[in-house]
């Protein structure tokens, strides 16, 4: 029964993420329409707002290689995949696939909306080690970063029931303890409802009706009221012990449509006020400890670098949702303007200090580090997009001798990371271990994707070609008369 709920809340679940795919995307059978690797990949690229390698067709290596391209992905955002292989999900193993859906539901839908709740509720919340790109990675160690997350899931659990019993508690009797037996009589979905839109549900006529009544008046409404899709059933949730993830996966909906509600002005101006102050601080901290830090070795200084983006990281939490407000520069107050430019200041100052510490790299290290550094910034311009084909092939083919060139390089910049010796005459380490682990990741990183940049270089000179062949061809509509001037033409070609 608990397996069978699952597949079907994940499977609605999973179509209303798709539904925003494009094109549009629908499951009918979970543990069939995974096995090609496709479903995964777009589910995650819709998740992630990320472009996934992948191949486009349909035998057997290809769809291996999607799942593989899937999993890969997860891992790089340090997510623990226990016993979920590859061939498991080929061969679509009812346990494996709903363990690996709820792995993506947790991480990317119910930790990221309880990461907003964590300071509210006093929940430790792991400090995303690159809230700005580039920046140090936060973690100790890994084993610490492991048992962080570890604590985390527990903590992102705990926000989501605290934030639903903070919503039922302004409903007198209606108590929610857990995921599982509180959500039975359907009086827990009615109290946030009624929390969130007031006057769509008469709690006290809820109170005299079955279960079953009011479970499936709670979906209904939730539907049609507040868009939320309808991931559950009535005979879902009224049996003696409903399943908790199907509950928590529902109940997180609830969470996301609370959070899109709009701010009355005053409310918006205090988060800004407050937003204003905490970044003015960090300013005045930035600049105090890039003087007390002048003469330190280059080791104290990162470590110095990375206890502050770490307390940054985790202290910049509760202003999220308003200094990442998706407005236009025209719909900003003044006040928002501001801070917005005060943010931009801030994250542009740490950058610098980021970037200058990278030169201050012992050798050979600082051209390593410089060598990595314009692979990445190679890797993540876009295409150019050039009106005038000849234009284009000329700049794709310099970008593809430049890429190769910084290629050919990869094995002995690796090379001397990997054997670089980290101490000085009197033993002690000249760069954190955590700076050399970054560096080696990104190496898997740039490897990883080398092939497919590589492609993306040649599709476009390619695209470029045959723009240009195009203009050439509908040039030959016109007479050219003499057999010499045609002679002369194809030379030129």
């Amino acid at each position: 029964q608990r397996e069978f709920t699952q597949k079907k809340t994940f499977t609605s679940w999973i179509n209303s993420i798709l539904a925003k795919h494009t094109p549009p995307y629908v499951v009918s059978d979970l543990y069939t329409d995974i096995q090609q690797g496709h479903l995964l990949l777009d589910l995650l690229e819709v998740l992630s707002g990320q472009h996934l390698p992948r191949e486009k067709g349909f035998n057997t290596f290809q769809c291996r290689s999607n799942i593989e391209n899937a999993l890969t992905f997860l891992k790089s955002r340090s997510l623990k995949l226990i016993n979920i292989h590859v061939a498991d999900i080929i061969e679509g193993k009812p346990s494996i696939v709903l363990g690996l859906i709820w792995t993506i539901i947790f991480h990317f839908h119910i930790e990221e909306l309880a990461r907003t709740l964590a300071c509210t509720y006093n929940q430790p919340s792991p400090a995303c080690s690159s809230a700005i790109d580039s920046s140090p990675k936060a973690s100790r160690s890994a084993k610490k970063s492991a048992k962080i997350k570890e604590r985390w899931k527990m903590s992102a659990t705990k926000a989501l029931l605290l934030w639903a019993k903070e919503q039922c508690s302004l409903h007198g009797s209606v108590s929610v303890t857990d995921f599982k037996s509180s959500w039975r009589s359907g009086l827990a979905f009615l109290a946030i409802i009624q929390t969130l839109r007031p006057g769509l549900v008469d709690l006290e006529k809820a109170k005299a009706r079955s279960n079953k009544e009011n479970l499936k008046e709670a979906f209904r409404i939730a539907e049609l009221e507040l868009n939320i899709p309808r991931l559950l059933e009535p005979e879902d949730v009224d049996v003696v012990n409903p399943d908790e993830k199907s509950i928590m996966t529902y109940v997180a909906q609830f969470l996301q449509y609370s959070k899109n509600l709009p701010e009355s002005e005053e409310d918006m101006q205090e988060k800004v006020r407050e937003a204003m102050g905490w970044l003015a601080a960090q300013e005045k901290k930035l600049a105090k400890l890039l003087v007390e830090t002048e003469n330190e070795t280059y080791y104290q200084k990162y470590k110095e670098m990375m206890s502050f983006m770490e307390t940054f990281n985790q202290e910049k939490i509760p202003f999220l949702p308003v200094l990442s407000s998706k407005r236009g520069e025209a719909e900003l107050s003044e006040g928002q303007q501001q801070m917005r430019e005060e943010w931009d200041k801030v994250i542009s100052q740490i950058n610098e200090w980021k970037a200058r510490l990278d030169q201050m790299l012992p050798s050979p290290l600082d051209s390593t580090e410089a060598w990595l550094q314009e692979v990445e910034r190679l890797q993540a311009e876009d295409l150019p997009d050039l009106q005038d084909p000849f234009k284009a092939l000329s700049v794709f083919r310099e970008i593809i001798v430049i890429f190769k060139g910084l290629m050919d390089c990869f094995d002995s910049h690796l090379d001397t990371l990997q054997s670089f010796k980290n101490e000085d005459e009197k033993n002690m380490p000249l760069v954190l271990p955590e700076k050399l682990e970054e560096m080696k990741r990104r190496f898997s990183n740039i490897r990883s994707t080398n092939l497919s940049t590589f492609l993306e270089y040649h599709y476009g000179l390619c695209s470029a070609i045959a723009n240009e062949v195009k203009l050439k061809l509908n040039i030959w509509d016109v007479k050219y008369g003499a057999k010499e001037s045609v002679e002369s033409l194809l030379e030129n070609w």
